[in-house]
């Protein structure tokens, strides 16, 4: 669905994009994938690649209505391995009831049913 076809509560208000901004959501690195070409919106003239903020709100929209439409939150595992991440993932899951797994995360958790 286009971003024109949501109802209005889905746009992004002044407030959003502050806090986005001040999160410095919109910096990425000095390497950029192929895949990310699309939602670049320029490079810094110190070679930092500047994040188009209106996609990641897009992006931000469509994981926020995936994760409603799942009927059971407990069903919903929020992951993060990196020490920056673990305090969101801790915050969400409590918000919303999700599974978090904050720390490392062994492979095989989901699929390997003998490592339980």
């Amino acid at each position: 669905m286009a971003p024109s076809n949501l109802p209005p509560v889905f746009n992004a208000t002044s407030q959003d994009i502050e806090m986005l901004l001040a999160a410095q959501c919109h910096l990425g690195s000095k390497n950029l994938q192929v895949h990310m070409e699309p939602y670049l919106w320029k490079t810094r003239p110190d070679g930092i690649n500047v994040i188009n903020i209106g996609k990641t709100w897009e992006k931000i929209i469509l994981a926020a209505r995936i994760i409603a439409a799942i009927d059971n939150p407990a069903d919903v595992a929020v992951i993060s391995a990196r020490p920056y991440g673990q305090r969101a993932v801790l915050k969400f899951a409590s918000h919303t009831g999700a599974t978090a797994i904050a720390g490392r995360f062994t492979p095989g958790n989901f699929t390997n049913y003998i490592t339980r």
